[in-house]
């Protein structure tokens, strides 16, 4: 083996060792929110800015991003293919923790000046989700409790909501129902955990 060689995998292992092991990947436990705070503190600590600055319930947060990414930092749409072996890009433009496509997130960018958010940063990522169930709570009256309603905005976009376009989409309605008990989970669990003493 040459000398470039090894040296270029060795930077690859240093590299690989050098994110921790939890870049990109799930909590070890995302059925219990409050395992998940205690796991990853830096998600209480985003889940709450939201809370705070757009007014978006903690466990609707979670219940979307679960159901988004499964909270994998880097998570992206498959691949399509043609002849089911000739790559022909993603299926979207999705990307990261709240599965942001490049449009909407361009458009969160711009209207609140975040140059530098990035779709695999935890707090980028929520930022982005309260921004956007906030402005379809004004838009469409949807309460920032409801992660029923909120998901179905959040999937099909405003506008689609607006038409109804979930209605003919019975797979749709079915997870926007399992992010609505997740969500109800995880209220109960968070508040379990978030007395006095507890993780808040």
């Amino acid at each position: 083996m040459s000398r470039q060689l090894r040296a270029a995998l060795l930077l690859l292992l240093i590299a690989a060792c050098g994110r921790g092991g939890s870049y990109g990947s799930s909590p070890s436990t995302m059925d219990d929110a409050c395992a998940i705070l205690r796991e990853r503190p830096n998600y209480k600590r985003a889940f709450r800015a939201v809370e705070r600055r757009y007014g978006v319930p903690m466990h609707v947060q979670m219940a979307t991003i679960y159901q988004e990414s499964k909270f994998v930092s880097d998570a992206r749409t498959p691949f399509r293919y043609t002849l089911g072996i000739i790559p022909m890009g993603r299926q979207s433009s999705a990307f990261g923790y709240s599965q942001a496509l490049d449009g909407t997130w361009d458009e969160y960018v711009q209207d609140t000046r975040s140059r530098r958010a990035r779709r695999d940063n935890i707090n980028d990522a929520t930022d982005f989700m309260g921004w956007y169930m906030a402005e379809s709570n004004q838009r469409l009256g949807i309460p920032l409790s409801d992660a029923r309603r909120q998901y179905l905005a959040y999937h099909e976009g405003r506008t689609g909501y607006a038409r109804g376009s979930y209605r003919n989409k019975a797979w749709l309605m079915r997870v926007a129902q399992t992010v609505e008990d997740r969500a109800a989970t995880y209220e109960v669990q968070l508040r379990r955990c978030g007395g006095r003493r507890g993780l808040f």
